[in-house]
């Protein structure tokens, strides 16, 4: 059995790579620690984005661990430019995994960039992404998580993923209750 706790960054001062968290973002990563200081983790692995490193930065102190970091955690690029309909984009874009604006990265895409990491993963492991992919990796594990479940993510938020004979269970097992 593989066990990997998805975490959603901590709330940031915005969606760019370098965006730091805000000061709420900042307890709410020492609470993380906190969460995860009695909790058997072997390794750690985040996007590079500042705010998803910056998220599990006081537990890896705390616990010893180095923060690996990997881009196939970055969030996923709905579109090359900002758009005003992007909800109702991102909507569509879990009814249908397959679709894509140009340049851009269909759902189906973006989980298999996540699950590459995910069948990479042995033994307790952490990984710190972002709410489309997290969103996306849930449903992809239980066609029950859709949309509205990404809608519904707080920052931060974990989910505990238990993968058994390529058969996965998965459950909440943190958010900030702030948020959501």
């Amino acid at each position: 059995m593989t066990t990997i706790y998805l975490i959603r960054h901590c709330s940031a001062t915005g969606q760019a790579p370098d965006a730091p968290l805000t000061e709420a973002g900042e307890r709410q990563a020492l609470a993380l620690r906190d969460f995860f200081q009695d909790v058997p983790v072997t390794r750690i692995i985040s996007s590079d984005y500042e705010r998803a490193v910056a998220s599990i930065t006081p537990f890896a102190t705390a616990s010893e661990l180095s923060i690996e970091t990997e881009p196939k955690l970055r969030e996923r690029t709905l579109s090359l430019e900002p758009r005003e309909d992007w909800l109702e984009l991102l909507r569509h874009s879990f009814q249908d995994n397959s679709f894509a604006l140009p340049g851009a990265e269909s759902g189906q895409d973006a989980t298999a960039r996540i699950l590459d990491v995910v069948d990479r993963t042995d033994g307790p492991t952490i990984l710190v992404t972002h709410g489309n992919l997290l969103a996306l990796l849930l449903q992809h594990v239980d066609n029950r998580f859709d949309f509205e479940t990404w809608r519904k993510l707080s920052n931060p938020d974990v989910y505990r993923i238990e993968v058994v004979d390529n058969c996965y269970s998965v459950k909440r097992v943190w958010s900030d209750p702030a948020c959501g």
